[in-house]
């Protein structure tokens, strides 16, 4: 059974920085595509970040958040800095088993057939 299990979540003041850990088990996705999207209220789930060997990101996040895995340990880390109240939301883990060979695919949450539980990101003004 897979699981992804996210971490790392909290309250901050906008300009601060947190730094989230999803840890998959029950497969190891060294050489697949993992991701981070996030959930706002009325809002939908979005795009964050995603990486396999090249990372991406959504314009909202460059420069500010930075995406990386440790495939010893099944996991992947979203470093966020610079945050701002707009990027309040649930982040979820995302896990595909398999590749992608389209670069536009990275940023489609139906292309990720694992996900996390999620972990809320509250930034305050």
């Amino acid at each position: 059974q897979v699981q992804l299990v996210e971490s790392g979540g909290g309250l901050v003041q906008a300009g601060g920085s947190l730094r989230l850990s999803c840890v998959a088990s029950g497969r190891a996705f060294s050489d697949y595509p993992m991701g981070w999207f996030r959930h706002a209220p009325g809002k939908e789930r979005e795009f964050v970040a995603a990486i396999r060997r090249s990372t991406y990101y959504a314009d909202s996040v460059k420069g500010r958040f930075t995406i990386s895995r440790d495939n010893a340990k099944n996991t992947v880390y979203l470093q966020m800095n610079m945050l701002k109240p707009e990027d309040t939301a649930v982040y979820y883990c995302a896990a595909r088993w398999g590749y992608l060979y389209n670069g536009n695919d990275y940023y489609t949450r139906e292309k990720y057939g694992y996900w996390g539980q999620g972990t809320q990101v509250t930034v305050s003004s």
